[in-house]
């Protein structure tokens, strides 16, 4: 299933390559599907070590087996940003331990182990339909915290959360415009960056047709 040349294109997205064969995530999903769900064979498929084995991993996982200390395993081996977030968008975010994950993996200095932190809220954003809008605004001092770190794929995280956050309803949208504006106040490159750019959807026409034909 693999593809030379996919491979070179990955590298040019900055994915990591060295053990990747170049199989698209769509082929990836029709094979677990046909799979179907498998708590040893995605622990197997995440020993191997291979690029796609572990997105795949993640995607035939089973949610209410992954255990804590799998999270933590896990999420200590990211080497790539599509493998961070295909397990948080996944697997991840539908396991008990998500939501404080989340938070606490914002607060670690590894890029990778930082990234899925913010994936993580973003994700959950998107997902968990019926969470409270508490459950998200405690993610705002971790976001505004996060908005300093100018490393790329921490900062484009942080700012991926802070959109989702705010996509989420009309309320969430006008606190999320509201922590935008502090965190354009801290002045560093990239928490201004992360502050313009989610103020530029947020404000969007098309997010608040959105959020006013869902009130």
């Amino acid at each position: 299933m693999g593809d030379a040349g996919a491979v070179a294109g990955m590298a040019r997205y900055g994915i990591a390559t060295g053990r990747a064969f170049g199989v698209s995530v769509p082929d990836l999903r029709a094979r677990a599907k046909r799979l179907g769900r498998d708590h040893n064979l995605a622990l197997d498929l995440w020993e191997s070590g291979f690029h796609e084995a572990r997105i795949l991993a993640s995607m035939v996982d089973l949610p209410e087996k992954v255990t804590e200390r799998q999270m933590e395993k896990w999420v200590s081996e990211f080497d790539s940003w599509d493998v961070c977030d295909g397990c948080c968008g996944n697997l991840f975010d539908r396991t008990p331990y998500a939501y404080a994950k989340a938070s606490e993996w914002s607060r670690r200095k590894e890029e990778f182990v930082k990234r899925a932190g913010f994936v993580l809220m973003a994700e959950l954003a998107v997902h968990d339909k019926s969470a409270p809008d508490s459950a998200f605004t405690g993610f705002f001092d971790d976001i505004v915290r996060g908005s300093t770190d100018d490393r790329n794929f921490v900062k484009k995280a942080v700012n991926w959360a802070l959109r989702q956050i705010g996509k989420r309803n009309r309320r969430l949208n006008t606190e999320a415009l509201g922590v935008a504006g502090k965190i354009y106040e801290l002045g560093t490159p990239g928490s201004r960056w992360v502050a313009s750019d989610a103020v530029r959807e947020l404000k969007s026409e098309a997010v608040r047709r959105r959020l006013r034909s869902s009130s």
